[in-house]
């Protein structure tokens, strides 16, 4: 096992950005203990790892990108089960749109978090612009090309 530093709770709360309340009522409430420590009763510490303040910054991010606390803790639960890690926020790249959360496990694959991995995909819109810019230049090649975008200044001079 590695030795892994801990963080105590007032150090964690300037990290991450949160109160020592939030970070208290997380741990008690099992939305994010401490990985390396709990609290074991008055004068005690909870020491929490490197990866738990990475989790706990996502909580945050997502808390600031408008999503309530209660879907947070369900899509961490979710996470968990599925990935069948203590670390869920640490294992994939979160999207949200303060809605609902999504988790992309790779770039191929995005998946809707509260409907248990309902695929979700996503359009890269320029280079459709680019496929169809082609299409219509082979269809019609006679006829003078219509801008996309207006030229940049420095390129009319």
């Amino acid at each position: 096992m590695k030795d892994e530093r801990g963080y105590r709770a007032p150090q964690v709360c300037n990290i991450v950005g949160i109160t020592y309340r939030q970070l208290d009522y997380w741990a008690r409430t099992g939305l994010l203990k401490p990985s390396l420590a709990e609290a074991q009763g008055s004068g005690s510490q909870r020491l929490y790892s490197f990866g738990d303040i990475v989790q706990l910054r996502v909580v945050k991010r997502l808390l600031d990108a408008g999503m309530s606390l209660k879907k947070i803790r369900s899509a961490m639960d979710i996470l968990r089960a599925e990935l069948s890690s203590d670390h869920p926020l640490a294992d994939v790249t979160l999207l949200s749109d303060g809605r609902t959360i999504y988790a992309a496990h790779s770039a191929d694959e995005v998946v809707d978090v509260f409907r248990r991995g309902q695929g979700v995909f996503g359009i890269a819109v320029g280079p459709v612009q680019a496929e169809l810019e082609g299409e219509i230049l082979s269809l019609f090649p006679d006829e003078p090309a219509v801008a996309a975008a207006p030229a940049p200044a420095s390129l009319e001079a």
